[in-house]
Order: C-alpha cells, then sequence, then structure tokens
C-alpha cells in the first residue's frame, strides 16, 4: 500500500522538485552571505517550511527583535495557507496520524497537488497526500542545505542576491494576476503600498500597507455582498 502510494505521488512531486532545489539552494546562499551557518537554513527549512517567509526571516534576524511585528509580517505573508485549510477540512478529515503533519507540511504546491491529483482507486489517498507532503519538505530542505554547504566552497561575491526573495514574490504576484480575472485586490495592494511608502518611507511603510491593505479587501467584500444582494432582490 505504501510503495503503491509513493510510486503514485512522485511523479506529480518531480516539477516541484526542481523549483524548490533551485529556490532552496538561493535561500541557503544568502543565509551563507549573511553570515549564517548551514544548521539555520537546514533548521530554518525543516521547522518553519514556508519558503517566502524563510527568505523574509533573514532580515528579521539581523535587526532588532520587534515580536508584534514578526507576528503581523508572518500572518500576512502566509495568510493565505487559513484558506488552504480550510478547504482541504473534508480531505483530511479521518486521516488519523496523518492529519498533524499534511496540516503543517501544507505549502502551496503540496495543496495544489493534494487537492486536485486524483490518484489510482488501489491506491490510499491518505499515504498519497502524505508522501506528497513529505517529498516537498525533502526537496526544500535538500536545497536549502546544499546552497549552504556550497556557500563554503564557492565564494563569490553575493551581492544582490537578496533579490530572490523580490523576485519570488514578483513571480507569486504575477501568476496570481495570471489566474484571476478581477484585478481589484492586486491594484488596491500596489495602490495602498505605494501611498504608504510615500507617507511612512521605506523604513515604516510594511505595517501600514498590511493594515490598510485588509481595509480595502474588507470593504470590498462588504460592497460585493451589498451588490449581490441587490442583484437577487
Amino acid at each position: 500500500m505504501k510503495k503503491k502510494a509513493f510510486r503514485a505521488a512522485a511523479p506529480y512531486t518531480l516539477p516541484i522538485c526542481a523549483g524548490f532545489l533551485f529556490l532552496g539552494m538561493s535561500y541557503g546562499f544568502l543565509m551563507k552571505s549573511k553570515g549564517f551557518s548551514f544548521i539555520y537554513p537546514m533548521m530554518m527549512s525543516l521547522v518553519i517550511f514556508a519558503g517566502s517567509m524563510e527568505f523574509v526571516t533573514v532580515n528579521l534576524l539581523l535587526a532588532a527583535f520587534h515580536p508584534l511585528h514578526a507576528f503581523l509580517l508572518t500572518l500576512m505573508v502566509n495568510a493565505r495557507h487559513l484558506f488552504y485549510g480550510i478547504s482541504m477540512l473534508e480531505k483530511y478529515k479521518n486521516m488519523g496520524w496523518k492529519k498533524p503533519y499534511l496540516i503543517y507540511g501544507m505549502c502551496d504546491e503540496s495543496f495544489s497537488v493534494n487537492c486536485t491529483a486524483d490518484p489510482p482507486p488501489d491506491v490510499d489517498r491518505g499515504w498519497f497526500m502524505l508522501f506528497v507532503t513529505l517529498l516537498n519538505h525533502i526537496y526544500w530542505v535538500t536545497g536549502s542545505v546544499l546552497g549552504a554547504l556550497l556557500g563554503y566552497a564557492v565564494h563569490f561575491d553575493t551581492t544582490g542576491i537578496e533579490f530572490v526573495m523580490t523576485a519570488l514574490f514578483l513571480v507569486m504576484f504575477i501568476d496570481q494576476w495570471e489566474k484571476t480575472k478581477n484585478h481589484k485586490p492586486a491594484l488596491a495592494g500596489l495602490g495602498c503600498s505605494a501611498v504608504c511608502l510615500a507617507v511612512f518611507g521605506s523604513g515604516n511603510f510594511i505595517l501600514p500597507s498590511m493594515a490598510s491593505i485588509i481595509l480595502c479587501l474588507l470593504a470590498g467584500k462588504k460592497r460585493n455582498r451589498e451588490e449581490t444582494e441587490e442583484k437577487e432582490w
């Protein structure tokens, strides 16, 4: 049963493997360039397992620690997982001991596969989803450790490597833009960020931006609900 589930899950994760190894190595290089040993990216990838937040954490570790700022930033960066979790309630039902790890290891890519893939009828879905999640977790940790270890052996100018994080968010933004026809939330996010950047400056605009984006989204949701109710009447 386990072997069948592994063989069914592995092909779905191979494209993810290529991306995770590259991004993980970039993260490992970045951590090494900031003076951290390979233990840090290894443990952070193993425990946090949230690629975008791990990149953000690099600067959080180097700056003065502000618990509230770190909490709100983490919440905003990974808020989408709240909706992932809600949509997977039925699929994770009755999974027994597998459920805690499936919840813990649910990254964007694992969610996409487990939410849409249909394993063969003779394959246990619980084991299938477990192996998808586990393999993706292994790919990310492996890439991070390799990047950090290569940082010891390969010496080059790492100036600008932190742009990988910016590029990651840019790719995510473009991907979401292409997948939806409603661009109002994206435009609201860009507008709020630009205004707060101009008003508060580059060092203090993140929290005001997040707050204003949430208010805009809530206002937009309320307006859509009212328009829907008017149409029904």
